[in-house]
């Protein structure tokens, strides 16, 4: 078992979710996040503890809970962690020289709001790194593909639905969708790119029920892998591999974007 991303994120998160957060985190160690930086949706701090080799200048996420993680745990994730909403950032306008949020934006009902105060906050040809659920998320979701193919439409639309509701989703949209939005708040899409394969994603989905145990276990002890030695999660490991080494895929269940607010007339 290689001590690389994938093995840091499956011995301390679920599976599925482990390897979700390898994929995208490997995106980060080539691409520049000049400081400051704002982490818009840090969480419980865990996923810039492991993506990054040294803090970054600020989290910030409305919810107490994974804050009061995040300070628990003393994670050296970041030199200040803020709680505050999205849509109204306690910082000067053009503060930051960066900004990022990992599967966050899919969670927040009204995106608006949130990404021009993004925009604000972001000094002039700064990127804004993000990634979320794709255009194609839905229709790769195993089980309803199954109701599909016997002719079961109504059924596998309520299993989209209720996959959404329990992932918490309120946006899976594709590029185009995203350049629209971003340009409404003065934001200019630079690149994307699709990852995860229809196979990882069907990993995760099964993964989602077959991780109540994992769900059980941080409840009961705060911990999500009880026993995080290479012993316990070898099999794991071998079978999530072929996903992490993956190649880019020309559709994926997810989109990474990187974005840049636009520079002054005067080219500053």
């Amino acid at each position: 078992m290689q001590d690389d991303l994938l093995w840091r994120n499956l011995k301390e998160l679920p599976a599925f979710r482990g390897l979700l957060r390898a994929v995208e985190a490997r995106f980060y160690q080539d691409l520049p996040l000049p400081e400051p930086v704002l982490d818009l949706g840090s969480g419980d701090a865990h996923f810039a503890s492991v993506a990054f080799n040294h803090p970054l200048a600020v989290g910030v996420d409305p919810w107490t809970p994974p804050l009061r993680e995040a300070a628990r745990l003393r994670r050296t994730a970041y030199n200040l962690l803020v709680q505050a909403e999205g849509g109204s950032l306690p910082f000067a306008g053009n503060h930051f020289a960066s900004a990022m949020s990992n599967s966050v934006l899919e969670h927040i009902p009204v995106l608006e709001p949130v990404l021009a105060e993004v925009a604000r906050v972001l000094q002039p040809g700064a990127p804004f790194i993000f990634c979320v659920p794709s255009d194609h998320f839905l229709s790769f979701l195993s089980i309803s593909a199954g109701l599909r193919r016997v002719g079961l439409r109504g059924l596998a639309e309520q299993y989209e639905t209720f996959f959404n509701r329990i992932s918490r989703h309120h946006h899976c949209d594709g590029p185009e969708v995203w350049r629209v939005r971003l340009a409404a708040a003065g934001l200019t899409l630079e690149r994307h790119w699709y990852y995860f394969s229809p196979a990882a994603l069907r990993a995760l989905e099964w993964g989602h029920y077959f991780g109540l145990p994992a769900a059980v276990a941080h409840t009961l002890t705060g911990r999500w892998v009880l026993a995080p030695n290479r012993a316990n999660l070898a099999v794991t490991e071998r079978l999530l591999r072929r996903y992490y080494d993956e190649p880019l895929p020309e559709k994926g269940a997810y989109l990474f974007f990187i974005a840049r607010k636009a520079k002054s007339a005067s080219g500053v």
